[in-house]
């Protein structure tokens, strides 16, 4: 599998998301992603004890540890690649959590509008 460019939703260089807990589709920090990456894990979101109950409530335990998986679970505050539809179903529902948008990899952008992500920026 080789990754996609590493560019973010401006067209620069993709940032690291999180090296703790190590995130991302190749397990390598950042939000980077291929064509095998069907879920695209390309948003770099902080997580929030809202969203952490809202992806288990949907179907999507990210708080338990798995450690089958060697994943610790995520609390609030970890930042972790999101699947850029779970993100905007998030948004949708009123409990989408912030975003490193400089971390986000561009790919994000074929589901994800930029001012959706804009307005869950860390920065703003």
């Amino acid at each position: 599998m080789e990754p996609d460019e590493s560019l973010n939703v401006f067209g620069g260089a993709l940032e690291p998301c999180s090296m703790t807990p190590v995130t991302g589709f190749f397990r390598d920090g950042y939000c980077n992603t291929c064509a095998a990456d069907q879920g695209s894990h390309t948003v770099c979101a902080v997580m929030t004890a809202e969203f952490l109950a809202y992806s288990k409530y949907v179907g999507n335990d990210l708080s338990t540890a798995r450690p089958e998986f060697h994943f610790t679970g995520l609390k609030p505050g970890d930042h972790w690649c999101l699947c850029a539809a779970r993100f905007l179903q998030a948004h949708d529902e009123g409990c989408a959590p912030k975003v490193n948008v400089a971390a986000t990899h561009i790919r994000a952008l074929e589901i994800v509008p930029l001012d959706v992500l804009r307005r869950h920026a860390i920065d703003a």
